[in-house]
């Protein structure tokens, strides 16, 4: 007697799966993973430039958008029914008091802004896709390597109708959200030219 295993099957996962598993400390913070179309998703380890820029970033965002916004590093959105990542910045209305019960949804975001260096590939395939089925306004790519940036805007199901490459240093960037705030990428790169 032979047996056969269909091995190409798979389990789609809902945020309330994933929720319902961290609950029941099937996974915990020590996992380092996220929830990506269903799927729970290892998280790629954080070398030194990555940390560096996302930290950078960060610290200007919430000088330029003091009182305005809320800006939150590396914590989980909620994108449902099956995504839940945790990208590297993410803009939001309200304070942290707003997230005592929930994490944000779509409704709440202002800006996503994934830092890249190993990760481009996916970020500007994957998690663009993610962001746009969402409904994500505007999602930008921090490339380490390259210092530049990807700006997308426009989602319409699963892409971005715009997509912009900023590569000058000199150059600088607005949000949607505050069209008044100019960003030079010196504020988004720790590089010395």
């Amino acid at each position: 007697m032979t047996f056969t295993y269909d091995i190409t099957r798979t389990r789609s996962w809902t945020v309330d799966d994933y929720h319902r598993m961290i609950d029941a400390a099937i996974l915990s913070s020590d996992d380092k993973v996220e929830l990506l179309e269903g799927q729970i998703v290892q998280m790629s380890p954080q070398y030194a430039p990555h940390a560096a820029t996302t930290h950078w970033a960060s610290d200007n965002f919430r000088e330029l958008l003091k009182n305005r916004a809320t800006v939150r590093i590396q914590l989980p959105i909620t994108l449902p029914p099956r995504s839940e990542p945790e990208p590297d910045i993410a803009i939001v209305v309200g304070n942290p008091r707003s997230y005592i019960d929930r994490h944000p949804m779509p409704a709440d975001i202002f800006l996503l802004i994934e830092v890249a260096d190993s990760t481009l590939e996916s970020d500007r395939n994957q998690k663009a896709t993610i962001y746009a089925q969402a409904g994500i306004r505007e999602y930008w790519i921090l490339d380490v390597n390259a210092r530049q940036v990807y700006v997308h805007r426009q989602p319409d199901g699963a892409i971005y109708q715009q997509v912009n490459l900023r590569s000058d240093r000199s150059s600088s960037i607005s949000s949607l959200a505050f069209p008044e705030i100019s960003i030079p990428l010196s504020l988004l790169f720790p590089f010395e030219d």
